[in-house]
């Protein structure tokens, strides 16, 4: 292994966040990043903790295989409220978002603690405002939430058939997501 690879694994399992290649380069100065990261995704191949991307961002996790064993050892106190549940749904599949456009798509009114509760989280942020009346605030997902929910981008969440064949969709939020999904294509 080269130096610089060997710089990019320290510096890697050295942070306590996932980092970006300009990230990574600033800790290691100049080389080709993307090549010893790619040399190191290879390496780490079947171990017990592999080196991934998620949102453009760059860590080592357990492999999923073994998660299992240290899920006792690390318990989520974050439960969320089936409102922030629902809301976060909304932010992840309808990003950028405003307040009310989630209102409107959940049919009642949403609480600032719910969004305060994503945006502590780390999953949610603010992300500028809209060019209409009032200038809402919009809402969109963060890396951070790609990393908890192990996704390498927004295009892996699950779509209709995933959420029908897991059956968490009845049939009335079926017709609704249906609704929905047919609304964007016509305003697209």
């Amino acid at each position: 292994m080269d130096d610089l690879t060997r710089a990019v694994e320290a510096a890697l399992f050295a942070s306590d966040a996932p980092l970006s290649i300009d990230d990574i380069a600033a800790y290691v100065g100049e080389g080709d990043v993307e090549q010893a990261l790619a040399a190191l995704a290879e390496r780490y191949v079947g171990h017990g903790v592999e080196l991934v991307e998620r949102g453009g961002r760059w860590h080592f996790q357990t492999a999923p295989d073994l998660a299992h064993i240290l899920r006792r050892t690390r318990e989520d106190a974050r439960r969320l409220s089936r409102a922030a549940t629902e809301t976060l749904a909304i932010i992840a599949y309808h990003e950028p978002v405003s307040r009310a456009e989630i209102e409107a798509i959940r049919g009642v009114q949403i609480s600032k603690g719910t969004l305060d509760v994503l945006m502590e989280a780390g999953w949610v942020k603010t992300a500028g405002r809209r060019e209409a009346p009032g200038r809402p605030l919009l809402y969109a997902t963060t890396p951070d939430f790609l990393t908890h929910f192990g996704l390498a981008s927004r295009r892996d969440l699950p779509g209709i058939d995933d959420l029908k064949a897991a059956g968490l969709l009845d049939p009335l939020d079926e017709a609704v997501f249906q609704l929905q999904l047919e609304n964007e294509s016509d305003e697209g």
